[in-house]
């Protein structure tokens, strides 16, 4: 089985960064950064690896880099520790 890949929408602008949880098939998150220079996305990238416990080089933008809807895909980490980690 290949590495896991979500959807995300990103909220950026906002107060705090944080996981705010599924809204439909996409993980809703929140980024203080403005979608500038790619500020949103490396916000987006440091607040999945922390919350994911691994680091941040095993996640990659697949789509969306100037989009709110982005494509990530997860590298080294098991479909099945993805979702739980991301629901806490």
């Amino acid at each position: 089985m290949g590495d896991p890949i979500i959807n995300v929408k990103v909220l950026p602008r906002s107060s705090k960064n944080e996981i705010v949880g599924f809204e439909g098939e996409n993980l809703k998150v929140r980024v203080k950064s403005p979608p500038v220079d790619g500020l949103a996305n490396k916000d987006l990238i440091k607040l999945m690896a922390k919350h994911l416990d691994i680091s941040k080089d095993r996640i990659e933008i697949i789509s969306g880099h100037t989009s709110r809807l982005k494509i990530l895909r997860l590298h080294g980490i098991k479909q099945t520790d993805l979702f739980p980690a991301l629901k806490e």
